[in-house]
C-alpha cells in the first residue's frame, strides 16, 4: 500500500471562478473555497471556525467550474496540496498553499 497526497474537502466558493490562460495556450482556473467546522466553548455557545482553500484547476476541470460553480456554490472536491513559490509586485519571495483539482462533485443547486 502507497501513501498519496490526498485531500478531500467539502465547502462554498467564496469567489467567482477565475480563469487564467498563458501565452502557450494552457489555461488555468482558481476558486476559493470555505469550509466550516463546529465545536462548544467553554461557555456552551457553539462557535464556527472556517478555513479558506486556494483551489486550481486544469484541464476538463476548467470547464466544470466555468459552467456550473458560481460564488457560493457547494461542491466535493478531491486533489493533492501543491506549494508555489513567486515574487510579488515588490521582489518580496512568497510561497502559497494549493489545493489542484482532481475530481469535482456539484452538490448544491
Amino acid at each position: 500500500m502507497s501513501l498519496r497526497n490526498r485531500v478531500t474537502l467539502i465547502g462554498r466558493t467564496g469567489k467567482e471562478v477565475e480563469i487564467h490562460t498563458f501565452e502557450n495556450g494552457t489555461k488555468r482556473a482558481n476558486v476559493s473555497l470555505a469550509t466550516s467546522d463546529f465545536y462548544i466553548n467553554q461557555s456552551g455557545e457553539k462557535v464556527e471556525e472556517t478555513q479558506w482553500h486556494n483551489l486550481v484547476g486544469y484541464g476538463k476541470i476548467i470547464d466544470i467550474l466555468e459552467k456550473y460553480v458560481p460564488k457560493g456554490k457547494e461542491i466535493a472536491i478531491e486533489g493533492k496540496i501543491m506549494y508555489r513559490n513567486y515574487e510579488d509586485k515588490d521582489g518580496v519571495k512568497r510561497q502559497i498553499t494549493e489545493i489542484r483539482i482532481e475530481e469535482i462533485l456539484l452538490l448544491s443547486n
